[in-house]
């Protein structure tokens, strides 16, 4: 515990220092637009405050505040769509699988959850579709209410499984994940913005470039040498590993939601600017490491 209260204090610091530093900048630079950076800063109190929620309390208050944390990621995805009314027979189908997925992690049953939304609802979700009259668009409509949920529910929900699947190592795997995380993300996007020359995947994120993935992926490996033996029962070779798995992961996941992004706001400018830096563009990597990281350490240990 006091590791952990240590590195959420850091963290806290940390981001008032940026806080602090951004409304000093704009004092002295009032003409420049601060509204990307400031927009992120705004979204990282917030998931700083869901995060202690998640990794000091409880599983049960650990399980709310992450169910939480989907229901807006999924209402922001959702935001994105040109909707139809009969689509929002499918949105309102979504929100109610919030809580059974979350059901599952409560009462801990693996099987169910590891199914439920990947088969059971994948199945069955297009019946109100179906139902509520028409088939223009079905597909896309479809389609797109099923990976919002593989990846703002079923992805993030991982995160409130690890203190059920592993009581005693939960909480803190979680905030190693979480730091390790965001760790890559601010790193890369610092990069890429400053000295970043490359592009990588230009027609993904025009953002992201070669030296921001290679400088992210070299810092995250190395805070995860720093912080393995604190806060994991990794060996030496495994807490390095972390840092390389949780890195590529969080690089798939930010191309995965930047590449939907763009498909659906597609000559949405104003849209596009409102959701710059909100939640979706700061859980986007998480989408992806909290899964993957959950099942590689299921596979290799006993614990889980």
């Amino acid at each position: 515990m006091e590791e952990k209260l240590s590195i959420l204090a850091i963290i806290f610091i940390v981001i008032l220092v940026a806080t602090l530093l951004l409304k000093f900048t704009r004092m002295k630079q009032p003409n420049k637009d601060f509204s990307n950076i400031h927009s992120r800063v705004k979204a990282w109190w917030g998931m700083y405050v869901v995060f202690c929620f998640a990794t000091l309390f409880t599983p049960i208050v650990s399980l709310l505040a992450v169910m939480i944390l989907c229901f807006y990621s999924l209402k922001e995805y959702f935001s994105m769509m040109k909707t139809r009314k009969s689509d929002r027979r499918l949105f309102l189908w979504s929100y109610l699988m919030i809580p059974l997925q979350f059901y599952w992690i409560y009462i801990g049953w693996y099987g169910m959850f590891i199914v439920f939304i990947p088969v059971y609802v994948f199945l069955f979700l297009p019946l109100p579709r179906i139902i509520g009259k028409g088939t223009i668009g079905f597909l896309r409509s479809v389609s797109f209410v099923q990976w919002g949920l593989m990846l703002m529910v079923f992805g993030l929900s991982h995160l409130a499984f690890y203190q059920i699947a592993t009581p005693e190592f939960g909480s803190n795997l979680v905030l190693f994940l979480i730091v390790l995380t965001q760790t890559g993300d601010v790193v890369q996007y610092l990069i890429s913005l400053y000295i970043g020359k490359k592009k990588l995947i230009p027609s993904a994120n025009p953002n992201i470039t070669l030296e921001g993935f290679v400088g992210a992926l070299i810092v995250t490996t190395l805070a995860s040498y720093l912080l393995y033996e604190y806060l994991t029962p990794f060996d030496l070779i495994f807490g390095i590993f972390s840092g390389v798995i949780i890195s590529v992961a969080g690089f798939v996941g930010i191309l995965s939601i930047s590449v939907l992004k763009r498909d659906l706001l597609i000559g949405n400018t104003a849209k596009q600017k409102q959701l710059q830096g909100r939640y979706l563009s700061r859980i986007d990597s998480l989408t992806y490491t909290s899964p993957v990281f959950f099942h590689i350490i299921r596979y290799f240990f006993d614990f889980m």
